[in-house]
């Protein structure tokens, strides 16, 4: 199995201004990469899965923002037809990227190895077959020179907990929430038995598991992006150092709500985005 396991060891202490800088540097760094794809025919896909509120569309939106729109694809399919249901490869082949582009999946095939078993949204033959043939799938499409990563968003379980009601309660995010969504919550247990089947038959070396840790979504975001910059190679590629940050700083701020709580301690800090949907 390889899984590669970031945590936040990098970026410990966060506050706003600190933030900024490091998402500025990272993003720079990105578009330089996507100049090179375009200028280079390469194709660059990258997956986001995770368990719901563990912030993977954020984490797609912090990854896009300043990217050359003609040139990156959002994918995020929705409920399958019969004929997909059954063509399960086929439907997921039609949305990876064209030669000069990067496609970021909001989910990805690998619905098929957790979502779809744990809801009864496919039968245990199809879960059967899915997991013994997607990695020679995977591996036939990176020797057509499609470069693929594959981000697996961790949260815990209690700081679901708080994200799911802080999106139930919110007045600008409740339609974020979904009857599924409130479903697969209570099955905690059976989500991390598919996950971990996931990850043991998956993670190859062609193709591993990069699992990061996202109870905090700002340094989840930085973490991945720092991840992803350093592993490709890019014309002009210059390598960061993460920016050392200061615990006894105390002009961290918070929004909650669209209400933002300015100078505060770290402490303060760490306790209110526990409970903020917008980090």
């Amino acid at each position: 199995m390889n899984l590669i396991s970031l945590d936040q060891s990098e970026y410990k202490m966060l506050h706003a201004k600190a933030y900024a800088l490091e998402k500025r540097r990272l993003q720079i760094e990105l578009l330089k990469l996507q100049e090179d794809v375009i200028k280079n025919n390469r194709k660059l896909c990258i997956v986001f899965e995770g368990r719901d509120t563990a912030g993977k569309s954020s984490a797609i939106k912090f990854f896009s923002e300043y990217l050359r729109p003609n040139n990156f694809n959002y994918v995020q399919l929705g409920i399958p037809s019969k004929w997909e249901s059954s063509h399960w490869f086929q439907r997921w082949a039609k949305v990876l990227p064209n030669d000069g582009e990067i496609s970021f999946l909001d989910r990805s095939w690998y619905t098929r190895a957790i979502t779809e078993p744990i809801m009864g949204y496919c039968t245990e033959n199809q879960y059967r077959t899915f997991m013994s043939r997607v990695n020679k799938w995977e591996e036939s499409h990176i020797a057509n020179n499609i470069e693929i990563t594959k981000f697996y968003f961790s949260l815990s379980k209690d700081q679901q907990e708080r994200r799911m009601n802080a999106r139930k309660n919110s007045q600008l995010k409740y339609w974020k929430l979904s009857k599924n969504d409130e479903k697969i919550v209570t099955k905690w247990d059976a989500f991390t038995f598919y996950k971990e089947q996931m990850f043991s038959r998956t993670a190859t070396e062609k193709s591993p598991w990069v699992k990061i840790n996202s109870n905090n979504k700002m340094i989840g975001r930085l973490t991945a992006l720092r991840y992803l910059l350093n592993k490709m190679d890019y014309e002009n590629k210059k390598i960061l150092k993460p920016v050392t940050w200061s615990k006894a700083i105390s002009n961290y701020s918070a929004t909650i709500e669209g209400v933002k709580f300015d100078n505060l301690t770290y402490e303060q800090f760490m306790i209110i985005t526990k409970y903020s949907d917008d980090t």
